[in-house]
């Protein structure tokens, strides 16, 4: 029952090495979109299985591997925010009975702009999440098996829950495994990455990511629009969607469901004459304020990278308005610009008004438009 990525072959391989297994926590870290969680659950299901083959896979078809996919093993449990624990399952079951890779669920963690945003209160690991392991990481697993915990994303701890998971690590239980998932590792405390083995997880080269995504091209409507897929018979349109992803092969898939969306938004803020700050808050204000901050994000790297170096990573397709906006637009002004929407990006994550939120961001964008001459001060924090 292989379900690896082409990408993660080798990488599997290495780790599967008894020698490279003998720890008792792993941090697979990487870019997000690139198939980190499927491999983590992939892995744990090996690790589980009573009879996996020679590569090491899980089998499939032994009890452990039946009650892991129907998400009732004894010895393993996933921690994740609250507000993701809907999609997790939504793409664990998309896994489980396609037996692919494809990612296409996280269309629902970023709602478009007729849905409401998700409540943000459960965004975080808790402290009371990571106390709760206590009983399945102490007590004997079943059958005096190994047991498995995986952390996704572990970035998303609180310092609260990380010092708690820190003092299991510190003194780590005896045949259990911790599996820790990092978009952002480096938000991860240190001292747990001290404690973990560290796996930098593999990026496909372009043109096999490419490859890939043409051979999903017939990725189920209901996470796309009719006939959206089909799009990706085009190799132009596949490298369209892998540059907005920031070459994130599984995130890409994910944004065929929302490309109009997004152009739409590029319309928005590449037309200076016609921008209106006030307009566009009303329009976003039920989507994820995370995913308007990204967007303006990869936006902003796009004008400086052009402005100082004549490069275009995520908006290729966009060239003639970033080459335009970029004489507009002051390098330093919109690298202070960049700074502010970070600063802003994690506030995104907590309670705040949205229309509030988007006014401010897109009221300093608009001085950014008109900042050739002038550097704009933007709030710090």
């Amino acid at each position: 029952m292989e379900t690896i990525l082409i990408w993660q072959r080798e990488i599997w391989a290495t780790l599967m090495q008894k020698q490279n297994l003998r720890c008792h926590a792993l941090l697979l870290k990487g870019r997000k979109g690139t198939g980190k969680l499927s491999f983590a659950r992939l892995l744990a299901q090996s690790l589980l299985c009573i009879k996996p083959n020679t590569g090491h896979f899980a089998c499939g078809q032994c009890a452990s591997c039946h009650w892991f996919v129907c998400q009732t093993h004894p010895n393993f449990t996933m921690i994740t925010p609250e507000s993701m624990a809907e999609t997790c399952n939504t793409q664990i079951k998309r896994i489980n009975h396609s037996k692919s890779d494809s990612l296409a669920s996280h269309n629902k963690e970023r709602p478009v702009n007729n849905k409401p945003a998700k409540s943000r209160l459960g965004q975080q690991i808790s402290i009371d999440q990571i106390r709760g392991l206590d009983d399945f990481v102490f007590l004997t697993g079943h059958q005096e098996g190994y047991k498995i915990v995986l952390i996704y994303p572990a970035e998303a701890m609180n310092n609260a829950a990380a010092s708690a998971l820190l003092k299991k690590l510190e003194e780590p239980p005896e045949q259990t495994l911790f599996i820790l998932v990092a978009h952002q590792f480096q938000h991860v405390l240190p001292t747990i990455r001290s404690r973990c083995q560290q796996v930098t997880m593999p990026v496909p080269e372009a043109e096999e990511a490419v490859r890939w995504m043409m051979q999903r091209c017939f990725m189920p409507p209901e996470f796309g629009k009719p006939g959206e897929s089909q799009k990706l018979q085009d190799p132009q349109h596949a490298h369209m969607l892998l540059a907005l992803s920031g070459y994130s092969p599984l995130y890409a898939l994910s944004l065929q469901g929302e490309i109009e969306e997004y152009q739409q938004f590029i319309g928005a803020i590449g037309e200076p004459e016609r921008f209106d700050p006030m307009a566009l808050s009303q329009v976003l204000q039920n989507q994820d304020l995370s995913v308007t901050v990204h967007w303006l994000q990869k936006w902003c790297y796009d004008l400086i990278s052009f402005s100082v170096a004549g490069r275009i990573r995520y908006h290729l397709h966009w060239k003639a308005q970033i080459s335009r906006l970029s004489k507009q637009v002051n390098p330093r002004a919109c690298m202070n610009y960049l700074r502010f929407l970070n600063s802003r990006q994690l506030l995104s994550r907590h309670p705040v008004n949205n229309r509030l939120f988007l006014e401010e961001i897109f009221i300093h964008y608009e001085k950014l438009l008109v900042s050739a001459s002038s550097v704009p001060d933007f709030p710090a924090g």
